[in-house]
C-alpha cells in the first residue's frame, strides 16, 4: 500500500522538483500540499503551486493549501528567479478552492490518523500553527521528514543557518519539539545532491509538458548557479526529503538530539546538535550519509517511466 504523505512546500524550484518525484513515484500517496512562503511570499507560493499542478497534471490532484506569510520574510528570486520558478509565471492559473495550509494539515491528519508522513520542503511555520491550534497533531501524524538545519557545514542564509530554519527558527524549535518522529535531512548532506547539465538534461529529456516544465526552470537554476557559486549544475536539496522515503537505501541516519537557536543576535535559526552522551534523549533520525550515484539512478529510472510523452 502506498505510503500517504502531505508536502509542505515553497516552490522553488528544486521544491517543484520534489514535488515532481513525490507525484511520480507509485510508493506514495499525495494526499495534499500545503504552500508556505520561503523561497517567495506567501501569495507567490500559493500561485507557484497552482503552476506546479498545472503542469504536472497528475492522475488525480492532491488537495492544495494556501500558503502562510513566514516570521521572517526572505527573498530566494537570486537563485529561482523572478516568481521562484525561473520566472515562469501565467496570469490564468486556476484557482481550486482552498483552504489555509494549517487547517488543510489538520483535517487530513484527522481523517487518516497514524497514517500521514508530513514531507516538509520548505520553513516549518504552517506546522507550527497546526501544532499550536492542536498539539495532539503530533500524535496523530506517522512521521515528520524535514530538509532544513545544517550541521558539518556552513549555512546559506547565514555562516551557521540552513534557509528554512533562518527563516522561522521558532517554528524549526517548536517542531523539533513535538515529540512525533521525525526524519532531519540536513543542509551539509541534501547539499550533495548535485546533477550536472548533463544528467539534468537527460532527466527531462522526453517531449511531455511536465519534462518541459522541469526542463526550463532547471536550465535557469544551472545559469544562476554558476553565476552565483561558480559550480556547474544545479542542487536538488529539497529532493532529499522525498528521497527518504521513496529510496531508503540510498540514505543513513542515526539517533541524533538536536535544538534550535531562536534568538542568538548572530546565530538565529541555527541547528544545535548536542554529542554528549546520554544527555538527553534523542528527538530526530539524523541523514548523516547519502549514496549519490543511486539517488540519480533512481530519479532518472522514475522520471523516464512516469513522465513520458
Amino acid at each position: 500500500m502506498a505510503r500517504k504523505v502531505v508536502l509542505l512546500a515553497d516552490p522553488g524550484i528544486d521544491t517543484a522538483v520534489a514535488i515532481a518525484v513525490a507525484l511520480c513515484d507509485p510508493e506514495l500517496e499525495v494526499l495534499g500540499i500545503a504552500a508556505t512562503a520561503g523561497n517567495v511570499s506567501a501569495e507567490e507560493a500559493t500561485r507557484n503551486v497552482h503552476i506546479v499542478m498545472d503542469y504536472l497534471d497528475p492522475p488525480r490532484w492532491p488537495r492544495l493549501g494556501e500558503a502562510l506569510p513566514v516570521r521572517y520574510e526572505s527573498d530566494g528570486t537570486r537563485l529561482h528567479g523572478p516568481g521562484g520558478l525561473g520566472g515562469i509565471s501565467w496570469p490564468h492559473v486556476g484557482r481550486h478552492r482552498m483552504f489555509p495550509s494549517d487547517r488543510l494539515l489538520l483535517e487530513l491528519t484527522s481523517e487518516y490518523p497514524d497514517e500521514i508522513t508530513i514531507v516538509c520542503l520548505g520553513p516549518l511555520t504552517v506546522l507550527a500553527r497546526a501544532l499550536d491550534r492542536d498539539p495532539a497533531l503530533a500524535r496523530r501524524v506517522r512521521q515528520i521528514v524535514i530538509v532544513g538545519g545544517t550541521w558539518r557545514e556552513p549555512g546559506n542564509a547565514s555562516p551557521v543557518a540552513e534557509f528554512h530554519f533562518h527563516c522561522d527558527p521558532e517554528a524549526a524549535r517548536q517542531v523539533l519539539r513535538c515529540g512525533a518522529p521525525i526524519i532531519l535531512a540536513p543542509l551539509d548532506v541534501s547539499r550533495q545532491l548535485l546533477l550536472s547539465p548533463a544528467e539534468i538534461a537527460s532527466l527531462t529529456d522526453r517531449e511531455s509538458r511536465a519534462c518541459y516544465f522541469l526542463r526550463r526552470i532547471l536550465h535557469y537554476g544551472i545559469g544562476a548557479t554558476a553565476r552565483l557559486y561558480g559550480i556547474e549544475g544545479f542542487h536538488l536539496k529539497d529532493v532529499l526529503g522525498v528521497c527518504a522515503l521513496t529510496c531508503p537505501q540510498a540514505v543513513h541516519s542515526r539517533p541524533m538530539t538536536v535544538d534550535v537557536e531562536t534568538r542568538g543576535e548572530l546565530t538565529r535559526g541555527m541547528l544545535v546538535v548536542d554529542l554528549t552522551p546520554r544527555r538527553a534523549a534523542p528527538n530526530v533520525d539524523m541523514i548523516t550519509e547519502v549514496h549519490v550515484p543511486t539517488l540519480r539512478e533512481y530519479l532518472h529510472r522514475l522520471f523516464r517511466r512516469y513522465l513520458a510523452d
